[in-house]
């Protein structure tokens, strides 16, 4: 990957558990790339703000060049992304970088809030392929910060030109664009994975059993209950 152009690698283990990264974290430094080792964010008894930020300083450690803070679910809201984001900047004192999904309709206002928290680099999606359990707009962004000191640089009308060609592209995958569209705050208790909905959706689908969708989100939360509540 590294000698076909890709700078940057993202390791991250599901479970916050820092000895999965290491081997990567060591390869990717031999290879000559830039090491982004990630924390993942859930809620539960046992996930705090310390807790991430011990995860963050095992990572910086073990030769992490940045963090990200990965929110798979969507389920970070505005004033911990300020925290955590801060404290990261100010405890760790690498670059962060902030990963969220819209599924629970948070994520534009979490990425602001961590932004001015002095987040580095925030990821986002281009409208057309935005929003639902994908990333918040990039265009969103870049108008809201536009004309202040966070400001982007980007062009909104070439975003917008971006925009339209993945429109038509999206139209050619149609059968696979299963997602629900809108927001969802039951993620917030069950918290799958953005990726993750539309697998379980055509999963469900091909046992002739997509009207038990909501039992098996409602199931989920207790099973996660009785694993320790991994992220």
């Amino acid at each position: 990957a590294v000698s076909n152009g890709l700078d940057i690698i993202r390791i991250f283990d599901a479970l916050n558990d820092t000895r999965n990264m290491r081997k990567a974290i060591e390869a990717t430094r031999e290879a000559g790339a830039h090491v982004q080792a990630t924390v993942v964010y859930t809620t539960s008894l046992i996930h705090t703000v310390d807790h991430f930020l011990e995860v963050a300083r095992e990572l910086a450690g073990m030769g992490a060049d940045s963090i990200c803070l990965k929110d798979m679910a969507g389920i970070l809201d505005p004033y911990t992304a300020h925290t955590l984001v801060s404290r990261l900047k100010a405890e760790v004192g690498l670059p962060v970088q902030v990963h969220t999904h819209y599924t629970s309709g948070m994520a534009s206002m979490a990425l602001l809030k961590a932004v001015e928290a002095g987040a580095d680099v925030v990821d986002t999606a281009i409208s057309s392929l935005a929003l639902g359990t994908s990333q918040p707009a990039c265009e969103t962004m870049v108008a809201a910060l536009k004309g202040t000191p966070y400001d982007t640089g980007l062009d909104l009308g070439l975003l917008a030109e971006i925009a339209e060609h993945f429109r038509e592209v999206r139209k050619k995958y149609a059968e696979f664009d299963v997602a629900p569209p809108g927001v969802d705050t039951n993620v917030l208790r069950y918290q799958i994975p953005g990726g993750m909905i539309s697998n379980f959706i055509s999963q469900l689908s091909q046992q002739n059993a997509l009207h038990r969708l909501g039992e098996v989100l409602d199931e989920v939360p207790r099973v996660r209950e009785d694993l320790g509540y991994p992220p």
